[in-house]
């Protein structure tokens, strides 16, 4: 193929991935971006174009990380070489004792060369290079048989296809090291499945282990994880004195490598570094649960050799766990800002891991009714990764007959408005478009280009107008003078007038885009042009019944509530009253009359289970944007059950009654199918 392509094009397909991947390196592994995500995207497009018009494909451009079918199963791995755990000492009188093993194997009672560093908590795994290429790339499994997960491990962006030429490349070399998640990653991400009813992870590392045990790797490329790289198995063509030169040659070689290794001389230093980790391991943004203590020299390392599962040449300083006991006092609902009630235990003050905590999450409603927790309850109390207080179980035994069950809110605690908790889900919700918890975040939403398009009032600019009390209403954007922005910082004369014009600008707008900017729940652009095809004038929406959306046989009966529900809150009328007085005028170019057109999921029932490629919204509103009805049971009057990632009781009964299981990819594909063939459904 390559003969036949252009020398030109062939040079930019190639300087294209290299820039890309030095990119991504500086990005991901230094956190030190050259270039803007704009230019990178801009790159990356270009790239993509070159590759789909010659043909020509590079193993490592960064095109290839995504894009694999899901699979049946994971095939099995041998490792080369056993990867190894590593025996754990919990106190500093372990650790001496450690110490005096290996020179008592090592016959020495001089001071040994030690590295020492974070102990990070993901799963461990092993990428096999073979001439510098990416070649597999497997979970730890029972130490002598992993798993097949290389696909999965391509679309972590800190993981090289290909080892850069900055190096001498080994013919073949098992590089090992741990994928992990961060602390506000896996927060955003259970905050996001609370939203879709999905069960909580307990901890990043089983985040992290769960993203990359995904069949589809769509799913695993959807979350973020990070990648640190610690040691090798086999290694041809290359050879390492020490551990230290090894982390310099995967420092060269653009590996992401632990956060701090320190080199040492005697247990004492050794201690003296654990104490510092221990004590930075705080302000760590992911996850550690003690240190790694290794003997530097590898042929030292050699003549201590192993015992049946364990290094004798190393060995893990595990970190006491961070929890304690308390009472609660009191819970409450505390409202984020996309209007989700989370109940939050106020507790008597205890101290955890020298930080007093008197507060905890509990998650959700139904997450306080699994575990039976009450106001009043002891509970045992635990900081994950010290960061994150959560309660971990109920001391049933302390009770007295005095501690009360939690109500869950009827009214927002923030507005007063009332709330919504939809069938199927476990977030409960307020939906008033004037509470105040929630209003930052529909600020950045409204303004946003799909909304009322207001260049400039991005997520810094509002953030600045909340923090000052210059906008907490929708109506105070369209208050704002140019006196009341040039006395903030960051803005200048020009700056305040281009944010006044775009402003001004927005007032014209059509009804699809003012729809979308005031965020009705469920209710994304595609939903906004529908309603906006259907009524003429915002007003027809005013006091709308839900069968009254319904007519519009794209949209089922989950928005359909949604939008009836927002249009029946006299303050969401009253809010948008306000707008239009303040000189807002809402046309409607795309009005056409209701058309009568078959939908390729017309009639057809689904009952969503499982964790799916897209958030769960999005493929209810593929499902209700083609005419299908979204239940959430199964019952003899399910058709189809689309089935995800650990699919639960759902699975089992749509077995017993015989309905037909798709995946999310094979709802897709049908249907794009029946678009072209009716009769496939």
């Amino acid at each position: 193929m390559r003969e036949h392509i252009p020398s030109d094009a062939r040079h930019e397909i190639e300087k294209l991935t290299g820039d890309l991947n030095y990119h991504s390196y500086r990005y991901y592994v230094l956190d030190s971006p050259v270039i803007s995500d704009e230019e990178y995207d801009r790159l990356y497009r270009r790239l993509k174009e070159l590759e789909e018009q010659y043909g020509y494909v590079l193993p490592e451009s960064p095109t290839q990380r995504v894009g694999a079918p899901p699979l049946e199963k994971f095939e099995k791995i041998t490792h080369n070489e056993p990867m190894l755990s590593l025996d754990n000492a919990f106190s500093y009188d372990e650790a001496l004792e450690f110490d005096g093993r290996v020179k008592r194997l090592l016959d020495t009672k001089g001071d040994i060369g030690y590295t020492v560093e974070p102990k990070y908590d993901g799963l461990a795994v092993e990428l096999t290079y073979r001439n510098g290429l990416l070649l597999r790339a497997s979970t730890r499994g029972d130490g002598y048989v992993g798993e097949d997960v290389t696909r999965n491990i391509k679309t972590i962006r800190a993981v090289p296809l290909k080892i850069e030429e900055t190096v001498h490349i080994p013919e073949e070399i098992d590089i090992r090291g741990e994928v992990y998640m961060n602390l506000d990653e896996f927060e955003k991400m259970n905050i996001q499945r609370t939203k879709e009813g999905e069960p909580l992870f307990a901890n990043p590392r089983n985040a992290a282990a769960g993203s990359v045990r995904q069949l589809d790797p769509q799913i695993t490329a959807s979350r973020k994880l990070f990648l640190v790289c610690y040691g090798v198995g086999i290694v041809k063509g290359l050879s390492f004195k020490k551990q230290s030169e090894l982390i310099e040659w995967l420092k060269k070689a653009r590996f992401p490598v632990p956060v701090s290794v320190k080199i040492v001389k005697g247990i004492e230093r050794v201690i003296e570094e654990i104490k510092l980790i221990e004590e930075q391991r705080r302000s760590l943004p992911f996850e550690i649960d003690g240190a790694v203590v290794k003997v530097n020299d590898f042929e030292m390392q050699q003549r201590l050799g192993a015992k049946t599962r364990e290094p004798r040449w190393a060995i893990a300083y595990k970190f006491q766990a961070h929890q304690g006991a308390t009472k609660i006092k009191e819970i409450i609902g505390s409202v984020g800002r996309t209007g989700v009630i989370t109940p939050i235990a106020f507790l008597e003050p205890v101290r955890i891991g020298g930080v007093t905590v008197s507060r905890s999450t509990l998650h959700n409603w139904d997450e306080i009714e699994r575990k039976d927790i009450r106001v009043g309850d002891t509970v045992v109390v635990e900081r994950a990764g010290d960061v994150i207080p959560h309660v971990t179980a109920v001391m049933k035994e302390a009770r007295t007959g005095t501690e009360k069950r939690p109500r869950v809110p009827g009214k927002c605690p923030a507005c007063g408005s009332l709330v919504i908790r939809e069938e199927g889900e476990v977030a409960v919700r307020c939906v008033a478009l004037d509470c105040p918890a929630q209003i930052q975040e529909k600020i950045i939403h409204f303004a946003s280009r799909g909304g009322m398009d207001i260049e400039g009032l991005g997520e810094k600019n509002a953030e600045l107008l909340y923090s000052s009390g210059l906008i907490k209403h929708f109506e105070d954007i369209y208050k704002l003078t140019k006196e009341d922005l040039l006395r903030l910082p960051r803005f200048a004369e020009k700056s305040a007038q281009n944010l006044i014009n775009a402003i001004e600008s927005s007032k014209n707008t059509t009804l699809a885009k003012f729809l979308y900017a005031i965020g009705i729940l469920h209710a994304g652009e595609y939903a906004a042009r529908l309603l906006a095809k259907h009524f003429q004038k915002l007003e027809d929406l005013y006091g709308i019944s839900p069968e009254r959306v319904m007519n519009i046989k794209q949209i089922g009966e989950k928005i359909a509530a949604s939008v009836s529900g927002f249009f029946s809150g006299t303050k969401n009328i009253k809010t948008i009253e306000s707008l239009k007085a303040l000189g807002l005028k809402i046309t409607n170019p795309d009005f056409t009359p209701l058309k009568k057109e078959k939908l390729p999921l017309e009639g057809i029932t689904f009952v969503i289970t499982g964790a799916l490629p897209k958030p769960r919204k999005d493929v209810e509103e593929l499902i209700e944007s083609n005419g299908g009805h979204v239940a959430s049971a199964v019952s003899t009057q399910t058709d189809y059950l689309i089935a995800g990632e650990a699919p639960g009781s759902k699975l089992q009964k749509a077995n017993e009654l015989g309905i037909r299981i798709l995946s999310y990819n094979e709802l897709s594909r049908l249907i794009e199918q029946s678009s072209k063939h009716p009769r496939l459904f």
